[in-house]
């Protein structure tokens, strides 16, 4: 009895994998679609064959929509208004969108095929994203699981972009994936520096573009990404500002406060960076460095489960608890934080119980 329903069991898996075999292979053989028109913010055109995506089609035509997951349908990122000829919502789409933005006709890109003229709306700014060629200059080991990347631009040779902003970097087929792929990486470099920048990377067990970053990059290889993407960036006020980080999302915090420094600004600022133990900890002669120069600039690491052997003598537990002790004026505050969603869950409760306002709560969430 229980050998019948198992053999059931595979038969129906059987037909059901072949049945959507097939629909692939129709779709490629028969499905011809001829050429279409992408209406991209009512004034631009592009004239494309019909029947794949449309961010890859957009990527085609060297126009970037942010795509953390290389268009896989996992990240989420790459959304656009579609007006018109974007066919029905999926079910692969709506995790990713709120009943507002579902409301407003927001899209993922990347599960959209066009099969018929389409009229999207996206952000003006995405016209400045580019394809950059860089070579790797530097790989530097910050931690035992996060790596520093220096690149050197060569086409273009230089690039615009703000303290907080990301590039997504892209791994090239190798042995443990046979496709290309790429993943979201902020920026931890000063933007004062044109010709090159630096990215924090920390090692994702199994991951495709970590795992060839680490075992398989070297000093001296060509790498592309495009970029820069994101409005994680410095507001233009003279607030107190809060910076809170933990893990890699120590890059664009780096980037801004860099900037700040390398512009002369006078605004106070408190960095508290979590981390677990003491080996999780790097920067930390950079930042008490620049304790030293900027008058108002205080770097506060945290240990959450210091051992015996870290010695440590500094703040334990979570940040959270520390913010009454560093918090001046919660109505004059900007707080900017980078790390896990979890981790910006909790930081944004912390920082509303005392008093900032979400308005001026800035973030860059990353799984």
């Amino acid at each position: 009895m229980i050998i019948s329903v198992i053999n059931t069991v595979l038969i129906v898996a059987a037909i059901s994998g072949l049945l959507a075999l097939l629909l692939v292979i129709a779709d490629l053989l028969f499905a011809n679609y001829g050429e279409m028109k992408i209406t991209i913010n009512g004034k631009k055109e592009l004239v494309v064959k019909g029947g794949s995506s449309l961010l890859g089609l957009l990527n085609d035509n060297k126009i970037y929509l942010a795509s953390a997951c290389g268009g896989r349908g996992s990240c989420g990122f790459c959304k656009c208004k579609v007006n018109s000829g974007g066919g029905p919502l999926l079910p692969t789409e709506k995790p990713f969108l709120t009943p507002q933005e579902i409301e407003d006709n927001i899209r993922l890109s990347c599960q959209i095929k066009v099969k018929e003229d389409i009229f999207i709306e996206i952000p003006e700014n995405i016209f400045n994203v580019q394809k950059y060629k860089a070579v790797v200059t530097e790989i530097k080991d910050l931690t035992y699981d996060i790596k520093e990347l220096t690149l050197k631009l060569q086409e273009p040779a230089s690039i615009n972009f703000k303290a907080g902003q990301y590039v997504q970097l892209e791994s090239p087929p190798y042995e443990k994936s046979r496709q290309s792929a790429s993943r979201a990486y902020s920026i931890s470099s000063s933007p004062d520096n044109q010709h090159f920048i630096q990215l924090i990377i920390r090692l994702v067990p199994a991951g495709i573009c970590t795992t060839y970053i680490f075992d398989y990059l070297k000093s001296g290889d060509e790498i592309n990404f495009t970029g820069p993407f994101g409005d994680f960036s410095i507001r233009d006020s003279q607030a107190d500002m809060l910076f809170i980080a933990g893990g890699s999302g120590k890059a664009p915090i780096k980037s801004m406060v860099e900037y700040l420094y390398q512009h002369g600004s006078k605004r106070r600022m408190i960095y508290m960076f979590g981390a677990r133990t003491r080996k999780d900890l790097y920067y930390t002669e950079l930042f008490q460095d620049l304790e030293k120069k900027m008058v108002n600039f205080t770097y506060v690491p945290i240990l959450s489960q210091p051992t015996e052997e870290c010695e440590w003598k500094g703040k334990c537990g979570y940040v959270t608890p520390f913010f009454p002790e560093y918090i001046r004026d919660p109505q004059n505050t900007e707080a900017y934080l980078c790390g896990s969603p979890g981790m910006i869950a909790a930081v944004i409760k912390g920082l509303k119980s005392n008093g900032i306002n979400e308005a001026n709560i800035f973030y860059d969430s990353f799984a």
